[in-house]
Formats: structure tokens, sequence, C-alpha cells
């Protein structure tokens, strides 16, 4: 970006020669314009030279830019855009697209973002920096061989640009090039030793091979190094880099069971602000973690039982066996159906799909977590016993089967002993997905999250008169997610799949199974068949099935072929 700011400086220097700017000459350009001002001091005098309303075109332009430049330095990306909006309809330039550009990216627009890097490189020469951050936002979308290819470029033009090969770097461990990721990674730390975000990467390589202690070694420094110097890149967010530090080194520190290190590292994950997408999802799934991590280091009263004591039966609830001990690499699956509804209509085939799924899991070597009608208390337990387990997996799977609902976009999944009234906490009686899912979300587990819980719903009524008075909006069949994490690497990445498409509703069937699970369990052990391939099988099925309708949905963001049974 700095050299991109060259021509910008040299047009700045020539407006404040202006005779009708001589009075504030001496303090407002040089404030406005210099890109080592504070931020707030540079909006400022930015502010003030735009409203003497002494220059127009090109030279107005130039101010919008460093207005522009002084807001990205504050993570305010959409007051970046708008002013490199207005820059843009003075006058086009390189550097104004390649910075609305990069607030694009920073708010996870990576479509609008890689249009701007375009415009921007139609407009000049070829830049390393524009094809490095147009490789940024391909690597976004999940496009390595295009990101890649970007870096290539931009290491060419740029054979010292430690970014670029730490970013290649990143987009070769996506695609499981773990050796080639690792040497590019190499490279960039000895460009720049002093750089915590090569060491950064560097440990959820490490952590992807399970050499934990050297993942704590490159993540500690890094923490140490952003710390010391906080990264000066107007392009970088604010303080993204001490986040992903701290979210990585406390990943690492409950992969090797260290829980009182983990628990002190998401605390310092959370209590930093966050402003771009990036941080901000680490941030939810540090608080997830954090809450699982802080349960594992309680101490059990003396009069407790066992953890490895079979739970007493429950009204309501099937008995939860407390998971086993998970080893490093482990694939483990949470399988759960709730039927036995004590106030909402029951559903007879939940508990059956259950089963059905949890043997077929079992027969291809997962360790199964199972639970059939479970109430709250039993639910919340097995769920985050699961959750907590799930940091030393290598692949985790989630199966739902019973009653599901939105409310305002959100997808909760629904306990057996759930009793919905108006006025009271709504959703604190049910267990939240995005929870869930931001407890998994990691770059070094693949996880797959299957949901047959849009069956014909009798709790919309009780969903729209319970959110009357707090405006909750409650919708028939289950939302699509709005987002699959913050962009896994390293050969994982997650699937969610639904019994029927968002919004919809599934049938529960007249057998024994749902169509969806009766489907499912067929087809999970099927020998050499990639997880897609399988979900594409059983949608044809369902289909089939329900006579057109019932059509099962999924979204991924999988990084490689996924294979349940053996290859």
């Amino acid at each position: 970006m700095r050299r991109l700011l060259v021509a910008l400086c040299l047009l700045a220097a020539t407006l404040w020669a202006a005779p009708a700017f001589a009075q504030a000459r001496s303090q407002l350009g040089p404030l406005c314009t210099t890109d080592t001002t504070p931020a707030d001091q540079m909006i400022d005098a930015c502010t003030k030279i735009i409203a003497l309303k002494v220059f127009k075109g090109e030279q107005l332009a130039t101010v919008y830019f460093w207005r522009a430049v002084g807001w990205n330095k504050k993570g305010d990306y959409a007051k970046v855009i708008t002013d490199a909006t207005e820059a843009i309809r003075l006058r086009p330039s390189q550097a104004v697209y390649n910075l609305r550009g990069s607030a694009y990216y920073d708010k996870g627009d990576y479509d609008i973002a890689i249009a701007d890097f375009d415009d921007a490189l139609k407009l000049g020469p070829p830049s390393g920096i524009i094809f490095h951050n147009r490789g940024n936002a391909w690597r976004g979308k999940g496009d390595y061989a295009k990101a890649i290819a970007d870096y290539d470029m931009a290491i060419k033009a740029d054979p010292k640009s430690a970014f670029s090969f730490q970013n290649r770097g990143i987009s070769k461990a996506a695609l499981g090039e773990l050796d080639g990721a690792l040497t590019d990674i190499n490279q960039a730390i000895r460009l720049d030793p002093t750089l915590p975000q090569p060491l950064i990467n560097r440990t959820a390589i490490w952590r992807a091979r399970g050499d934990l202690d050297r993942a704590i070694a490159d993540g500690s420094e890094a923490i140490r190094l952003a710390k010391e110097k906080p990264p000066v890149n107007i392009m970088t967010p604010p303080n993204s880099v001490l986040i992903s530090g701290y979210i990585h080194c406390a990943l690492s520190y409950e992969a090797k069971g260290d829980y009182a290190h983990a628990r002190d590292d998401y605390r310092a994950t959370l209590a930093i602000v966050a402003s771009d997408a990036g941080s901000k999802a680490n941030q939810a799934t540090a608080k997830v973690r954090l809450s699982l991590v802080t349960d594992a280091l309680t101490p059990i009263p003396r009069d407790a039982p066992s953890p490895t004591t079979q739970p007493a039966p429950q009204t309501g609830a099937a008995p939860v066996p407390s998971p086993a001990p998970v080893a490093l690499g482990k694939r483990m699956a949470l399988v759960i159906g709730n039927g036995a509804y004590a106030h909402v209509k029951a559903l007879p085939n939940p508990p059956n799909d259950a089963r059905a799924v949890a043997k077929s899991l079992r027969d291809i070597g997962f360790a199964v977590t199972e639970g059939v009608d479970l109430d709250r208390a039993a639910m919340q337990k097995v769920t985050r016993d699961f959750l907590r387990e799930a940091a030393r997996a290598q692949v985790a799977l989630v199966y739902y089967a019973g009653h599901g609902v939105q409310v305002d976009g959100r997808n909760y999944l629904i306990p057996v002993d759930v009793e919905l009234k108006a006025g009271i906490g709504m959703t604190e009686a049910m267990i939240d997905m995005d929870t869930i899912m931001a407890g998994l979300d990691d770059q070094v587990r693949t996880n797959i999250l299957i949901f047959d819980a849009c069956r014909n719903n009798p709790m919309a009524p009780q969903v729209a008169s319970t959110g009357a008075n707090r405006a909750i909006e409650g919708a028939s069949g289950l939302a699509a997610p709005t987002s699959l994490g913050a962009g896994a690497t390293l050969g994982a990445g997650t699937l969610i799949a639904f019994a029927t498409a968002p919004g919809q509703v599934a049938l529960d069937g007249e057998g024994a199974n749902s169509p969806f699970s009766a489907a499912l369990s067929r087809h999970l052990g099927t020998p050499g068949l990639e997880v897609q391939q399988m979900l594409t099988r059983v949608r044809a099925e369902v289909v089939s099935s329900t006579k057109n309708k019932q059509v099962p949905w999924s979204n991924s963001s999988l990084l490689g072929e996924v294979y349940l049974a053996s290859k």
C-alpha cells in the first residue's frame, strides 16, 4: 500500500501551495495527508479541509482518500467505503480502488473487493500490492488456486514480500500441501523475523501435525511480538493480529489439555476490541471455548458422583454417558434424537433415527456420544462435553433429529421439556445452533453438521406469540446459516446439511424413520464415497421417496475431499 500512496503524496504536496489555502496549509494539510498521522487527527484535519470548499476534482478526491485512510486506521470500514467512493467519483485511481477493495475485504465482501482490485489493476501498471490484496480476497472466497496465482505475481514483483510468502503458504496449507506451506511460511519468517503473523500461521500448521509444543512456542512468540510492536500497516485491521495470536495459542493449549493457560488466552482474546469480520469470528469461538475450559477447571464436589459414573435416569431425559477421553486426531460424533416432547406434539421417529445414524457412524470408526429424548439440562451437558472433547478431534460430526425452530434468523434445537410461554426467555430454553458452530470453528478440524430438525413444527404459533413483545420473528423450517465460520484452512472446513431447504418443512415419515435419516443411515457407510457425493445420493433418494415434497439442502466450506468411510 505504501508505494501506492506515493503518487497521492506528491499530489498532496501541491495542494497546500494553493493561495486560497495559505492560512491553513501549515497545519491542516500535512496532518491530513501524512500516513503516520494518528487516525483522529487525520480525520479531523481532512474534514476541516473539505468544509472549506476550496478544492474540487482531483484535489478534493485526494482529501477524501486521506480521510478514508484515517477511517481505515480506526477500523470503520463503512466510512472508508463512503469516502473512497466519493474519491473515485471525483477522480479514480489505483490507490483509491485498492483502499476501498481492502475495506470490502475486511468486511467479508470478497466479490466486491475482487471487482475493486480488478479495476485498480486496469488503471495503472501491474502492482505487487494489488495482486497480493486480490489474492487475499480469493483466499477469503476459498478459491486457493487463484489466490496462489496472485501471490505468485506479488512475489515476482517483490521477492522480499514476507506477507506474500506467508499468504501463499496459508493457501497451500488450505489445499493440504503442508510441506509447501511450511516452506513458504519459513521464508516469510526469514525475510522478517519481527512479524508475528507468519508465526501465527506456523502455529496452525504445527497444530495440524499434532506438534503442540511447537505450536505453543510459536503462538507465544507471536503474541510477544504483536504487543511489543503493533502492526502499523494501515491495511491491517486494528488488533486483528493480537486476537489471532491469542486464539491460536489458546486452541493449542486446550488441545494439549492445559486448560488453565487456554482459559487465560481465551480471556485475553475477548478483552481486545475487534473491528474486522475475522476477529469477531475468533472472539465468538473464544467465548464458547472459554466457557468449556472453565467448566473443565471447576473442581468436582467431594460428594458428587464420579465423572465416569452413569448419571441417574431423569424424567424426560435418557441417561447421557460421559464421553471417553479423545486422542488427538480422532473422529468423533454427537448424535441426538428428541421425540418425546412433553408440551408440544411428540415425534415418533427421531429416537429411531438417532440410533440408526449412531450405528452407521460406529460401524465406520467414529467414537459416538449418543443421546435420546434429552431435556434441556441433559442436552446442554452432552453438547458441551462433546465440544470440549472436539478440541483434539480431526473430524467432528453433529447429527440432530427432532424439533427445531428459527427465531430472528437464528436456529435453535429444542429439548423435550421446553414449554414456551409469553413473557419468558424463550431462546434461553433452547440450544443455539450458532453456539455449536462457533465452538467447533477451527483451522485444523473438519466439521460436519447434519440437522433433521425442520419437521412439521407445532411450535411456530408459540414462537410468534412469545416474541410479540420482543420483536422476535419466528418462521417455519430452519434458516440458512449466515456463515460457515471464520474461514477454516489446512484441509479442514465445515459442511452443514439440512433435511430440507431453508425455510421449508421436512417430513417425519410414516415408517420407523424419517425419509432423510433413513437415506442418510443407508449411505453413510458406503466405502469410497466422498461426503458431498454421499449427500447428493441422500438428496436424490429423499426427493424420490417424498415425490418431490422434500429436497435436502447443504452448504460447504470444506477445502478438500472428505471420506467418512474408508476410501
